[in-house]
């Protein structure tokens, strides 16, 4: 999916396509992931669709659940396991937006310090 280290660094389309590629990917995540908080805080608290939707949204965006205390003992341990899941999720889908970045920037020092080896190589000769 990457270049390798001494291949050319990839055009400025291609890394267009490679950020556009992961936000669709995280975008992907972070809807299954609501849809599963929304669809958790529903069956398992009876919670209306727009407040299981807010703590859903609310956990993954690191806010923290919102609303009454939950009832039950399946709701409570859902929460606590979504909250987990949540966390893991924001570190993961940040990973995923800057891989493509850190990629570049790390291929085009490696490419900047093969040029310099290289000249030095070219003038001791």
């Amino acid at each position: 999916m990457y270049e390798a280290r001494h291949a050319p660094l990839a055009s400025r389309r291609r890394f267009i396509r490679r950020i556009v590629d992961h936000s669709v990917l995280v975008i992907a995540v972070i809807v299954v992931s609501l849809g599963v908080g929304i669809a958790g805080y529903r069956y398992l608290e009876g919670m209306d669709w727009i407040d299981a939707y807010l703590n859903a949204a609310m956990l993954l965006g690191g806010m923290g659940p919102v609303g009454p205390e939950l009832r039950t003992r399946a709701g409570k341990l859902f929460a606590g396991a979504y909250a987990l899941y949540a966390g893991m999720v924001v570190l993961v889908a940040a990973g995923i937006l800057m891989a493509p970045v850190f990629h570049r920037f790390m291929h085009r020092f490696h490419l900047e310090e093969d040029e310099k080896r290289g000249a030095k190589r070219i003038r001791s000769r």
